[in-house]
């Protein structure tokens, strides 16, 4: 019988986090979370942030195990920056809708009908498009990688509406892939005008992967990093919040104070919610699952992510 089997339910939490902590002296582990997690996973995370912290933090570990709680092509990721460290994730199932939304091979096919244009492809993608990438950005980054590049014509992978709102800053011909987040690309103007209509003076913060229309009626439009820099950093008692669910531990712990409305309660990512407390235990203990990256191609995917890490060297 395994430890965990022996535990009691009614002392199953405290014990796992218990053991967490024990597991990770022992592995030498640094736990990492995204911002969609479940709270009990954030509060026991030792570093909390976005694709583009995480992939710093995945670099400049001296960790020799990484547990990454988030969707698998940030594990991956964090893999081809540190090939020589072990990356866990606590469930393997959790994937990525919109990095499934674009392939190597069909990477391949538009990179042949566009030869002069410079690949961009956000960092919502598998380990296979990365390695057909000239360069990587995030939610946080993407204006700033797209005007560090030479050629004038840019082929931008996955998110169409990240892609549309990057394209109202740029002069140069953008070439966007039509793939989405299906989370964000839920919300509705409507939705999000209702809440407006109880909530007047409260600002409306939106990340850049929802509609057009409804990054629209921002008052506010950036990452996640971002959002929760700006509700810290603003004066206001209420919040329209357009993102993903999970965002609400963070915001509420930096600004207690404060009250945030949830523009919908179905902006809730499933993929990232499978994580949970006993399975990074179980993860540490048996050092299962491992995400592991073919050499070669993450050999050629890791050039396009550290070109945007010289890019943008600091958290933007």
């Amino acid at each position: 019988m395994s430890k965990l089997q022996a535990v009691p339910n009614r002392e199953q939490n405290e014990f796992y986090i218990e053991r967490l902590q024990q597991l990770k002296k022992e592995r030498n582990a640094i736990i990492l979370a995204h911002y969609y997690m479940r709270p009990e996973v954030q509060a026991v995370a030792d570093y909390i942030g976005d694709s583009f912290g995480l992939s710093q933090k995945a670099r400049d570990t001296d960790a020799d195990v990484i547990l990454f709680c988030g969707v698998h092509f940030m594990a991956e990721s964090a893999k081809i920056l540190n090939p020589d460290k072990i990356v866990l994730m606590p469930d393997e199932r959790s994937g990525c809708p919109m990095a499934d939304m674009v392939t190597g091979d069909g990477l391949r096919k538009l990179k042949a009908e566009h030869p002069n244009a410079t690949v961009v492809a956000y960092v919502n993608t598998s380990a296979d498009v990365k390695a057909e990438t000239d360069i990587c950005c995030t939610s946080s980054n993407a204006l700033k990688v797209i005007e560090s590049v030479e050629s004038d014509e840019i082929i931008w992978v996955p998110d169409k509406n990240l892609g549309h709102y990057v394209s109202q800053f740029t002069d140069k011909k953008m070439i966007i892939w039509q793939g989405y987040c299906n989370t964000h690309d839920l919300l509705t103007p409507e939705e999000v005008l209702e809440l407006k209509a109880q909530y007047p003076d409260a600002p409306i913060v939106v990340h850049p992967e929802c509609r057009p229309e409804v990054v629209a009626l921002g008052d506010y439009v950036g990452s996640t990093t971002g959002i929760l820099k700006f509700c810290a950093e603003s004066n206001f008692e209420h919040y329209i919040v357009a993102t993903e669910e999970g965002v609400r531990y963070m915001l509420e712990k930096d600004s207690p104070d404060k009250t945030f409305h949830f523009a919908s309660r179905f902006m809730v990512c499933p993929n990232m919610k499978v994580h949970n407390v006993k399975k990074m235990v179980r993860a540490l203990e048996t050092m299962q699952p491992q995400i592991e990256v073919d050499p070669e191609v993450a050999a050629k995917a890791k050039r396009s992510l550290d070109r945007m890490l010289e890019v943008v060297p600091s958290k933007a």
